[in-house]
């Protein structure tokens, strides 16, 4: 049960006298009325009211049956009434309770109408509570020449119009309120704060007879007309007192039960992150004696990007460096230059592991194209652009491509293949910086101008290691770093700050332990109920 259920539940029990026990001394409510019906004759004598059309008075039969009575006219309410209510409570209509009008917005095109010291409440200043400052005001001529309506402090407010329909509020000053705004000021000693509470019951009531209009709305007859139980004066007391005790304790329930639910919607993610952590900080798998180091892996990956070098199949990276430890300190070496990076350096690593730049491991870099393409599916032969968001946290969606024009030059860099390591360079911020691998073999993909294929030595690097490592909260750090542009809007991350991004290094076969790990525990939390 969520809490405004669990207020919905409680205003109904006060609202049928079930919330607090009857007491045989009290004044019963019939004689309350009387003192309604008699204050209201004063003031109609005294014009400071008007009668409202049709009064009504309700009345129990001897089969202690309501009835109504409308000028001459007697008719049995026993079909209207929702339930039934203690022997010391009466039906009235709300119209017959006190003094209601609804308000209205003077003409905007005369400035001598706005700005004064009289506040003017709009559906959108109703808090559902105590209302003790208003933003905007108008004037005594506005309030002189105009049908806008001041209402006494203790004016209970209701929102008629739009998405606020049911939103109350009680005047702790008094005040005007435009026309969408409905007010009461109870009468013979009624308590307004029980016709809050009321009223806040009858809140779906009066949003579902408001339904079904362009705008949805109730009219202030619609409000007027509603049966109402009023209980003893005392009673009335004791069940605002009651509601005012247990209604903080629901929205403390409320708050701790918005905060589980956001633990529990964030806490899977949260959960990944932690473990990705502890992956590439080497504490998720145990170190293997046996393995080839990591430093051993590196030169075996240099000799071969030297041998493709040579060979003329890649280029040879200008600013590559070599991170080492010297003195319990890092440094890195580009060219005959050495410097301390011990201040990046997030944290240590086992022995057999080493700290790399992404550029080590990479034999390039290849970004594509996307021309004016038709956004449809493709048909059997025809070739595609991936979109951005082929590109998931941690695997791809082939589906999501643009059809390539035919006359497309269409070459071998910009291809799509199994094992492609790929992340995003552009775009929103929450979509720049996605990496995946892609698993299985796409059919006549090519990358797009927003799209990067991180190349690497296959035999020598485990992609999915590479990803899980990009992908955990240190490392993104790097990753959000290398990023350009407005950070409300469109951000982008060259090739050349890929490469520089610091990666943790296992020796390959940890790497796959690490991946299998990695996978097998996440697994298990996507299978999680919170």
């Amino acid at each position: 049960m969520t809490a405004q259920q669990l207020k919905n539940s409680i205003l109904q029990m006060a609202v049928q006298g079930k919330l607090v026990p009857q007491d045989p001394n009290d004044e019963p409510a019939s004689v309350l009325l009387e003192r309604i019906r008699a204050e209201k004759e004063r003031l109609i004598k005294e014009k400071k009211i008007k009668r409202e059309k049709n009064p009504s008075v309700i009345f129990k039969g001897a089969d202690n049956t309501p009835y109504e009575k409308i000028g001459d006219e007697v008719r049995s309410l026993a079909d209207e009434v929702p339930f039934d209510i203690p022997d010391s409570w009466e039906w009235v209509r709300l119209g017959n309770i006190g003094d209601w009008g609804a308000g209205a917005t003077p003409s905007r095109t005369n400035p001598e109408y706005y700005g004064g010291n009289i506040p003017w409440l709009k559906t959108g200043d109703l808090t559902d509570s105590y209302i003790d400052a208003i933003p905007e005001t108008i004037t005594e001529l506005a309030l002189e020449k105009t049908s806008v309506r001041l209402n006494p402090a203790g004016s209970v407010l209701i929102a008629m119009y739009g998405a606020t329909i049911g939103k109350l509020g009680i005047l702790s000053i008094a005040a005007t309120t435009n026309q969408a705004c409905c007010a009461c000021f109870p009468l013979g000693g009624l308590d307004n704060k029980y016709l809050f509470y009321f009223l806040m019951a009858q809140k779906p009531l009066f949003i579902k007879q408001g339904e079904g209009g362009a705008q949805p709305n109730i009219s202030k007859e619609k409000i007027v007309s509603t049966l109402m139980p009023v209980p003893p004066l005392e009673e009335q007391r004791r069940i605002v007192v009651m509601l005012g005790q247990i209604f903080p304790i629901i929205d403390a329930y409320s708050k701790c039960k918005t905060e589980l639910d956001l633990c529990n919607a964030t806490f899977p993610e949260r959960l990944k992150k932690s473990i990705l952590q502890e992956a590439v900080q080497g504490k998720l798998v145990p170190q293997d004696q046996s393995d080839e180091p990591a430093e051993a892996l590196l030169e075996r990956i240099r000799t071969e990007k030297q041998r493709l070098i040579k060979e003329g199949k890649i280029k040879k990276d200008k600013h590559e460096s070599v991170i080492f430890r010297r003195d319990n300190s890092h440094y890195e070496k580009r060219g005959s230059k050495e410097e301390n990076i011990n201040d990046i350096i997030p944290f240590e690593l086992p022995d057999s592991w080493e700290w790399i730049r992404l550029s080590a491991i990479l034999t390039s870099t290849d970004a594509g194209k996307s021309p004016q393409c038709e956004n449809r599916p493709r048909t059997i032969g025809e070739w595609g652009v991936i979109k951005t968001t082929a590109i998931q946290d941690g695997y791809f969606l082939a589906e999501e491509n643009k059809v390539l024009p035919l006359d497309f030059n269409l070459q071998e860099s910009m291809v799509v293949h199994h094992g492609d390591l790929l992340i995003t360079r552009a775009g929103p911020r929450n979509r720049t910086g996605v990496i995946c691998v892609v698993d299985g073999e796409p059919e006549n993909l090519i990358l797009s101008d927003k799209t990067v294929r991180l190349s690497y030595l296959r035999n020598f690097v485990n992609p999915h290691y590479v990803m899980t490592a990009l992908n955990s909260p240190a490392m993104q750090y790097f990753v959000v770093d290398a990023m350009t542009g407005m950070a409300s809007s469109q951000v982008n991350i060259s090739q050349e700050k890929m490469k520089t991004f610091l990666l943790p290094l296992p020796p390959l076969n940890e790497q796959q332990r690490i991946v299998d790990e990695v996978s097998k525990i996440f697994g298990r939390i996507d299978k999680l109920n919170f």
